[in-house]
């Protein structure tokens, strides 16, 4: 279930970080992303109708969960993480408290490497949200307009 949470996790931050041409929100998108991780995660379990089962299973709570957290975070938060991507030392924690929903966050960015077209930063982010923590492992990469946005 960990590895569940954080590619949902990791998912929505790179949705997050992204933006979109068409107006969608970060629960729908979250919500979207989550069912799509959810169904991926649960093909991997069973066999035959079990297996059939599992993926719906699968993305039932992926897309539960990818909403909630794609609800939580707010433009204030996305802006927060790239900041900590862009100017932290490695392994200097950056914490911050969202006033409107008081979730918790902390990133730590934890290796720097060059990709061949710019920086990329291994971090780990740990989210308290709604009273439930989530831990995100993850690489962003920054793009030649400035943004991150993540590989995997």
């Amino acid at each position: 279930m960990k590895t569940f949470t954080r590619l949902v996790t990791g998912t929505l931050f790179v949705v997050s970080l992204g933006g979109c041409a068409v107006p969608v929100t970060q629960e729908q998108s979250g919500t979207v992303v989550g069912g799509i991780l959810g169904g991926v995660v649960g093909s991997q379990f069973g066999r035959g109708d079990g297996r059939t089962v599992a993926t719906i299973v699968g993305a039932l709570i992926g897309a539960s969960i990818g909403g909630n957290i794609g609800r939580s975070m707010d433009h204030n938060d996305r802006m927060r993480i790239a900041q900590a991507l862009e100017s932290q030392p490695l392994n200097a924690p950056t914490r911050w408290v969202n006033p409107d929903n008081r979730n918790v966050y902390t990133v730590v960015p934890i290796r720097t490497y060059n990709s061949g077209t710019g920086p990329c930063r291994e971090y780990t982010m740990d989210a308290v949200i709604g009273g439930r923590a989530e831990r995100v492992v993850g690489t962003a990469c920054r793009q030649a307009d400035g943004s991150w946005r993540n590989i995997n």
